[in-house]
């Protein structure tokens, strides 16, 4: 009885939460679609504040796209842009950081109205402040990571940087998701299945890598790298993987920054989590307890099956990628990074249904 009390009374807080998911996600696809369409670097200063306002007229326009001209990505990549050009990417740029913005309103507002309410319990406290604290982080990687193409060196953002700004992204999407269950799931609707749960556990660790390894693909522009498939160039296990730039010993390099290394590991880990998620969706068939979970268990192998053939899809179509616009690799790619983002969350949705081992044992 108590349980349910307490349930009614979070339930506009995870509803709430789930808004926040929603909107995160949203600004992923956002990220995504700045980086395939060169628009990252287009805004050169960080304004948390003003920057909430584009450029008004045409003085403004030209000074914000003077900015741009200083830059290595404009002087080799995108000299022959017109101030035409420079507004078609600096609108993706400013809507990302935008709806950063608008996110951060959206869980601040109703925060201090569930405040008032008194709909927070003690054991809310502490996560709502990391909530915080990860969304501040956030917008602050953001920064750090264009700033690493913001010379003369530079054609693109760091791809390390890169993947640290979508995985604490993914992890900010998580967290908040996982919250959003504590608030709405029952423990009645979870079940006890330590084996299940434990490989469910090296299925999430490896989707991380996964992950980490997918932002590696994109910021090193690396489907080109082997357009083809089911071969890698021709070889399943391609020559010189293990080497950086020519030079011998360089392996450790080579596992992140050779656009061959990095595309043969996110493939390989593709096939592997497809078939661990196989495995484990065999298992989980079996399981009756829970009409919650019944319904839940299949969606993984779905997605993961749609996520490899997405994947296949962007890399076979990489070579038609036109530069400014957007064609079949830039859908492709976009929806791949979609897909990985509900399979993150099916997995997690999967792994909250299952009790702690401790309390199944006992």
């Amino acid at each position: 009885m108590l349980e349910e009390i307490v349930s009614k009374r979070s339930r506009p807080v995870a509803i709430w939460l789930l808004v926040g998911v929603f909107m995160i996600i949203v600004q992923i696809i956002l990220g995504g679609i700045t980086r395939l369409t060169d628009s990252g670097l287009s805004i050169t200063e960080w304004q948390p504040l003003l920057g909430a306002v584009p450029p008004t007229n045409e003085a403004e326009w030209n000074k914000a796209f003077e900015g741009y001209k200083h830059i290595a990505q404009f002087k080799h990549l995108h000299a022959y842009f017109t101030l035409d050009d420079f507004k078609s990417i600096f609108f993706w740029e400013w809507l990302h950081r935008l709806w950063g913005r608008f996110i951060g309103v959206v869980f601040i507002i109703p925060f201090v109205i569930f405040l008032v309410q008194k709909r927070f319990t003690k054991d809310m406290i502490t996560p709502m402040l990391i909530l915080f604290l990860l969304g501040g982080l956030q917008g602050l990687i953001g920064w750090v990571m264009v700033m690493s193409g913001l010379n003369d060196e530079n054609l693109y953002v760091s791809h390390i940087r890169l993947a640290i700004h979508f995985i604490t992204a993914l992890g900010l999407l998580v967290y908040t998701f996982w919250f959003a269950l504590r608030l709405l799931v029952q423990n009645k609707q979870k079940i006890a299945a330590p084996s299940s749960k434990n490989l469910l556990g090296w299925i999430l660790g490896l989707l991380v890598v996964q992950l980490i390894y997918g932002a590696f693909m994109a910021g090193l522009k690396a489907a080109l790298a082997a357009p083809t498939w089911p071969s890698i160039n021709g070889y399943y296990l391609p020559p010189y993987i293990a080497v950086y730039q020519g030079k011998e010993g360089t392996f450790f390099s080579a596992l992140v920054n050779n656009p061959v290394t990095v595309h043969f590991i996110h493939r390989n880990i593709a096939y592997l989590l497809t078939i661990l998620i196989a495995v484990w969706t065999v298992k989980a068939a079996k399981e009756k307890r829970s009409a919650l979970f019944n319904r839940l268990k299949w969606i993984p192998l779905l997605l993961v099956l749609t996520q490899v053939g997405l994947g296949i899809a962007a890399v076979l179509t990489s070579i038609k990628k036109q530069p400014q616009q957007w064609g079949l690799f830039e859908w492709n790619a976009q929806l791949h990074q979609v897909v990985a983002m509900l399979l993150l969350l099916s997995l997690t949705a999967v792994f909250f249904l299952h009790k702690q081992n401790k309390s199944a044992a006992a």
